[in-house]
This record gives C-alpha cells, structure tokens and sequence, in this order.
C-alpha cells in the first residue's frame, strides 16, 4: 500500500498510528496539523508537517491523507480540513478494523471504522465518517458524510443518518427512522420517529438516591 499521512499529534492521532501500524499494510510517512498547533516536529520518530506546507513535503501524487478528527462543532473541524486537502488535490484512504464485520463495498473515503462492528448488507456509507468501537449497522442503513457514530450504537434496519450528526454511546435508533442533518444524539437516547435538522436529544438525568448502597436491601 502507499504511504499515509495521518491528521494530528495529539492523543487521536497515536490511536490512529497505532491502528494502522498493527492491523494495517499502510506505510506511514508522518503527521500533519495546523501551523498554530504544532508543538513538536517528531511523533513515533516520523516528522510532523506543516498543514498549510504540506505540498513541500509530499504532493497529492505521493501520499494519501487519512484525517481522524474528532466531533468538534458538530463535526465541522474534519470536514473543513477533509474539504481543503481535497481541494488542493489530495485524497484519503479509508480503514476498516480487520475484526469488523463488513457486507458492503459502498463506504467513501477518509472513513475509519474500529473493531468489532456489524454492517449489514446494502448499508452506505458517505465520506470522512468516523465509527468507534462495538456498533450494529442495520442493513439498507444510509451514513451521510461528516458524521460520527461513537461505541456501542444500534442503527437499525433502513436507518437514515444526516450529515454531521453525533450518535452518542449506547443510543438506538428504531428501524426505518430519518434522523436529519446535524444531529446531536445523546449517550443512551432511544429515537422512536423522525427527527428536524438540528435536534438535540439527551437522556434523562440518573436518578440519586441519598442512602449508601451497603445500606439498601434486595441487590
């Protein structure tokens, strides 16, 4: 495989290399971020490049970019940088977690999918997607670009997930159910219908009990 250059020198960016070094053929060449956030010019022993001069180093014919960025504004820091490597021609490998089971060949690029997830058949999957650990895709399931499905999620069957959204641990989404664009589902939300552009979910507060647990009986 060619040689990869991975977004970041911040914890998300060792995961990245740490993936790719030990379930992947990809050669690593370095890591690039923004001029401003540059704090050293080494990571792993492999230089770290400039973002806004990475043309001086390898130009899109020699490497391929893979960019793992966090959720930040609804996603919008990963797209910003995904769309202007792109458009200064550069593209972007993808990776899928040799534990993952995959029944689709309709994923873009610059997606990263962990270990241990379920795509069912005829699912897709849109651009610069990021889905963590232990999630069930459901089949005929739609992942619009820019989006981020953290661990232990269940998109059910025929699902549709707009663009941007955040699906956060342990949510589910009933099958058949549009969520719109720029979501935020929060950690353990159930959606039973159709949500708006922009909703916002989140779960009910724990409820506290003021007793010790040594205390109460028939645990």
């Amino acid at each position: 495989m060619g040689k990869v250059i991975i977004w970041g020198n911040g914890k998300i960016a060792e995961v990245a290399y740490y993936y790719l070094t030990h379930d992947s053929s990809f050669e690593i060449a370095g890591f690039c971020v923004d001029k401003e956030y540059k704090k050293s010019d080494k990571l792993f022993g492999l230089p770290v490049f400039e973002f806004e001069q990475l043309e001086y180093y390898y130009t899109p014919e020699e490497c391929q970019l893979l960019f793992l960025i966090g959720y930040n504004g609804m996603n919008n820091l990963r797209q910003n940088r995904y769309y202007l490597a792109k458009e200064r021609g550069y593209s972007f490998i993808s990776y899928i977690h040799s534990s993952v089971n995959c029944y689709t060949d309709d994923i873009g690029e610059n997606v990263f999918v962990f270990e241990n997830n379920v795509i069912q058949p005829f699912t897709k999957i849109g651009n610069n997607v990021v889905i963590w650990s232990g999630n069930h895709i459901g089949h005929h399931a739609v992942i619009e670009d820019n989006c981020f499905i953290s661990s232990h999620v269940v998109i059910s069957g025929s699902v549709h997930i707009g663009k941007n959204s955040f699906l956060g641990v342990n949510s589910t989404i009933r099958d058949s159910v549009c969520v719109g664009e720029y979501n935020l589902i929060g950690a353990g939300v159930t959606i039973l219908k159709d949500t708006k552009d922009f909703d916002v979910y989140k779960s009910s507060q724990p409820i506290y009990i003021s007793k010790k647990s040594i205390d109460l009986s028939g645990i």
